[in-house]
């Protein structure tokens, strides 16, 4: 009887395993989609570089002018889970992505795996980039191989146990990894009708590339992000401070017309004249390459989600 119990045991820890492994593996892009990857124009792709902010954490602290184009990596992102470092993404051959294949590359980008088949940390925001475009994907990557190759490995992570274990990533991403939009209709204020163009142009730059949810939206004791107070502000993810809400609520941008935020992404000055400030300098500053229909397009989206 003992040993019948112990053999029980044994086989249903076994299955527990097996189950656990298999819950916890990468899923990466299917071959149909993977087939469908165009080429890549790089020119297209700077605009993705700079909705995407790519150089705020890839170009050494501080950088400015061409210096923001080498990508060699190293800026550390300390956290309650650890402290992160940025990766090399310059098209160096050895220490960056320079032999990264277009697969390679959508499938870090939209599904947060490796070459090796290993999770990324989702400090690399791949929660937002999953619901980018397959052509915006493979535009960004022609664009990255065109600039400047910078030598050097940017240095591991520093995590403690258990968050040094990447394999339970898996399961994270089940419960937080979607393409789905994370609001599929606009709101219209007082009966006013909402440019649906804009709007969905908006919520594509905000909620992709822009991945503006990874610091306004506030998370949970794993990290997940709360997508019912989406954008409605959250802890500072590095150090002490608050990210602001930017939902249009009497605490958000309630009082701020579509205008007033498309100028503030252009040069930097609020309603009152103040100028902006903070980590949201260098995402500002990103803000203002885009067209005045982009930006115009982000505002739209803002004006028109739920309040929090």
């Amino acid at each position: 009887m003992k040993r019948n119990l112990l053999l029980g045991v044994v086989a249903l820890a076994v299955l527990g395993a097996g189950a656990a492994w298999l819950l916890t593996a990468p899923q990466r892009l299917g071959d149909d989609v993977l087939a469908s990857l165009p080429k890549g124009d790089a020119r297209q792709g700077e605009v993705v570089f700079w909705a995407g902010g790519c150089a705020s954490c890839h170009a050494a602290e501080g950088a400015q002018g061409d210096d923001k184009l080498k990508l060699g990596g190293g800026l550390q992102l300390v956290t309650p889970f650890g402290t992160f470092t940025a990766p090399n993404i310059s098209p160096h051959r050895q220490d960056g992505i320079g032999r990264w294949t277009r697969a390679e590359f959508a499938n870090a980008m939209k599904t947060g795996t490796g070459r090796a088949g290993q999770h990324y940390y989702p400090a690399f925001p791949y929660t937002s980039y999953a619901r980018m475009s397959l052509e915006d994907v493979a535009d960004l990557q022609a664009y990255l191989l065109t600039l400047p190759a910078v030598a050097g490995d940017a240095g591991p992570h520093e995590l403690a146990f258990p968050f040094n274990i990447r394999r339970g990533l898996g399961l994270w991403k089940r419960l937080y990894l979607s393409d789905a939009p994370v609001v599929p209709e606009p709101v219209s204020e007082a009966g006013v009708p909402v440019d649906r163009a804009l709007f969905d142009r908006g919520r594509y730059l905000v909620e992709g590339p822009g991945h503006c949810g990874e610091c306004h939206t506030p998370r949970n004791a794993i990290g997940g992000p709360d997508k019912n107070r989406w954008l409605a502000g959250a802890a500072a993810p590095t150090g002490d401070g608050v990210i602001p809400n930017i939902t249009p609520s009497d605490n958000g941008l309630g009082s701020w017309t579509t205008e007033d935020i498309a100028y503030y992404l252009e040069t930097g000055f609020t309603p009152e004249f103040d100028a902006v400030g903070g980590e949201m300098v260098a995402v500002q500053e990103n803000m203002a390459r885009l067209t005045a229909r982009d930006r115009t397009a982000i505002a739209t989206y803002l004006k028109a989600i739920p309040t929090h």
